[in-house]
């Protein structure tokens, strides 16, 4: 596997995480990651507001498309000299973003924000448990899925059926998205790889926002905000998250955008007024807090491969297993 400098081997990628002073490089990611979820999630408020006017599928469509024409501007990606192994990364890397958001988005169009975002995030808190292999992660996946039980306490017929169904959906295109952006940063150079995914995120859900929207989607209206939702939902958190995963394990940046309900929930509240009832909010707090167990248990493991006298470039989390 290449690096992020061309030519070198993967098991260079090692030494130069390391060189990053005892916690300084993780505190840093860790900022990143939480500036991205604030970023994504008062987006996808906002962007619930253009629901009415482009559909959720429109939304999707102009919120992606605008994202990657601004990163294709800005970047300006090199598509020569990869192999076609990258080439095959990277695709998948845009699929999954693609499905990401059109799933989510048919989620948010059915259920409140919070508990979306709530079901969406058992996708990355699974990834964990499976990449930290420590008994004491089945605890907090345990604790995980009380949470999601809490939630749906009553039914969740009460949610929407539907909206749970591409909820979770959305959880699994979320989990295979950390990996392969993990993957596709280790093989393209600064933020190429994400632009090349974007497009092809694009490439998938354009076709299938004018088909349900048609001219809805050139209203000035609709492009101001799509624009507005395309630098906050996509374009910085994206761009931040990707930052964070070469300063980060993959399953330590998992677990960190589990904290992504809490946010959402009160994002949810402030834009689209709306509210949850108090086993909600326990139920969120209980994935929360599930997270946040999981993140002391994943960067316990990650240490003590640290210490180890193998770490490849792939070794950011899930991506070596």
């Amino acid at each position: 596997m290449k690096s992020t400098a061309r030519g070198s081997s993967a098991t260079t990628t090692a030494p130069v995480l390391l060189r990053h002073a005892p916690g300084r490089g993780t505190l840093g990611g860790v900022g990143l990651v939480l500036a991205g979820t604030l970023s994504v999630q008062f987006g996808s408020a906002f962007a619930a507001l253009l629901f009415p006017r482009a559909g959720a599928l429109g939304t999707v469509a102009l919120r992606v498309t605008i994202a990657a024409l601004l990163l294709l501007v800005i970047t300006r990606p090199r598509l020569r000299g990869y192999a076609r192994a990258d080439w095959a990364v990277v695709c998948g890397f845009g699929l999954a973003l693609g499905g990401m958001n059109l799933l989510f988005y048919q989620a948010i169009a059915r259920i409140p924000l919070g508990a979306a975002v709530t079901l969406e995030v058992l996708g990355p808190l699974l990834l964990s448990v499976v990449a930290s292999r420590r008994a004491a992660s089945l605890l907090w996946a345990g604790l995980a899925l009380a949470g999601v039980y809490l939630l749906g306490y009553g039914g969740f017929d009460q949610l929407g059926a539907s909206g749970v169904a591409f909820a979770l959906s959305a959880g699994v295109m979320w989990a295979a998205y950390i990996v392969l952006n993990a993957r596709a940063g280790a093989r393209f150079p600064r933020l190429d790889g994400l632009t090349i995914a974007m497009s092809v995120a694009a490439l998938l859900s354009l076709p299938l926002g004018v088909g349900a929207s048609g001219g809805a989607l050139l209203e000035p209206a609709a492009l101001g905000l799509g624009l507005a939702i395309a630098v906050m939902s996509s374009g910085v958190p994206y761009t931040l998250e990707l930052l964070a995963l070469r300063r980060l394990p993959a399953a330590t940046f998992a677990v960190l955008t589990s904290l992504a309900p809490a946010v959402a929930a009160l994002a949810g509240y402030l834009v689209l007024d709306q509210g949850l009832t108090l086993p909600q909010c326990a139920a969120i707090a209980m994935v929360v807090a599930a997270s946040a167990g999981a993140v002391r248990t994943g960067t316990r493991r990650t240490g003590t491969r640290r210490t180890g006298t193998r770490r490849t470039g792939e070794a950011r989390g899930v991506a070596s297993s």
